[in-house]
């Protein structure tokens, strides 16, 4: 049953007819780095390592040696696979560079266009299988300005995807980010997609008839090729307290906003806000316990009842050597719409060999 539910959603995907799209691309909103999705992505201020070519390119300026990150997930009870890889490394004393390649995917999906044969029976042996997968490669560079604590990126980024035979798309698009850090406060500033992400579909005719003569009595028509990725901003505040001689608390604030009208707690035909809140305590950089809150949502019931949604996350980390292994519980006890999801990072440092 899920796998035919699943069937459908990828089929809706493409057949959308408005080329300027709310959730276009959403694989990219996932977030990366099991550090970072512990705090509930509230990092756009205080990202400095190899995972800045994701959350905000103008932390990549804070690396001192060349850096690896690696990334896998599982989501919906493990029906769709996340991946993440980057590397990242210094080009001076005030630039950076980085790459990263990521992979969402949905895996051995029952294709049944061709489950009746022409005289009416059923013939199992006519279901094969096809993979929707979504990749995206991204080159991030970053930079120091000649203001003191001032550092901007950016971030450019190819979209493959891919739904097994029947479409496939290409799609460009630029990000770009800043931070600040002035008496111990620190601001970032991420904005995605900032002159918009442009996909261009292929779809192949021939299968698409076979869908429409599976479903038939449907609109089926040939869907729109174009497709436009809204812009969308990222703004955080943070500020690092000493607690003793051997403990620190980083803590930062975000505002994720979106030009739609959704279900965020703050939603306007303009724009839609969702704050974000996350936590670091770390014993010495090497220890840390970390907590968020974020996903605030408005949901409204069946009977009209309106209640706010709230997804927490928790996360663990450890680092030895110059290698930093990271652990995140997402949407704890099942709060948001989808199950919790068990998240694994690892990271390697080569500046603690020098």
């Amino acid at each position: 049953m899920k796998k035919k539910v699943l069937y459908l959603i990828l089929l809706v995907s493409i057949t959308t007819n408005a080329q300027f799209r709310n959730y276009s691309n959403e694989f990219l909103n996932i977030g990366v780095d099991a550090a970072a999705l512990g705090m509930s992505k509230a990092v756009v201020a205080t990202t400095n390592d190899v995972n800045s070519v994701y959350w905000n390119p103008a932390g990549l300026v804070n690396i001192k040696d060349n850096q690896g990150s690696l990334m896998h997930a599982s989501y919906f009870a493990g029906i769709a696979t996340y991946n993440f890889a980057s590397f990242a490394m210094p080009i001076d004393n005030r630039s950076a560079v980085g790459f990263s390649l990521i992979r969402f995917g949905v895996d051995d999906i029952l294709n049944t266009t061709e489950l009746i044969d022409s005289d009416g029976t059923i013939n199992y042996d006519n279901i094969s299988l096809f993979s929707s997968a979504d990749y995206a490669f991204n080159i991030a560079y970053g930079r120091k300005m000649l203001l003191d604590g001032f550092q901007i990126g950016v971030n450019a980024k190819i979209v493959r995807r891919i739904i097994g035979d029947f479409a496939t798309s290409w799609g460009f698009g630029f990000d770009a980010g800043i931070q600040f850090e002035k008496n111990n406060w620190k601001l970032g500033l991420m904005v995605r997609d900032i002159t918009t992400t442009f996909n261009v579909w292929s779809i192949n005719e021939e299968e698409f008839d076979k869908i429409k003569d599976a479903i038939p009595d449907q609109n089926q028509d040939l869907p729109e090729t174009n497709e436009i990725t809204k812009p969308k901003i990222q703004f955080g505040v943070a500020r690092n307290f000493p607690i003793g001689r051997f403990f620190n608390l980083l803590s930062e604030f975000d505002l994720n906003m979106r030009f739609a009208q959704t279900n965020d707690i703050i939603s306007t035909s303009f724009v839609s806000v969702d704050p974000a809140v996350g936590f670091q305590l770390d014993y010495e950089k090497v220890a840390f316990l970390r907590v968020g809150l974020g996903n605030f949502q408005k949901i409204t019931a069946f009977d009209g009842a309106e209640s706010l949604s709230v997804q927490p996350n928790f996360g663990l980390g450890f680092k030895y050597k110059g290698i930093q292994i990271d652990y995140a519980l997402t949407n704890i006890g099942s709060v948001g719409n989808a199950l919790y999801s068990n998240i694994f990072s690892i990271k390697f440092d080569y500046s603690f060999y020098r």
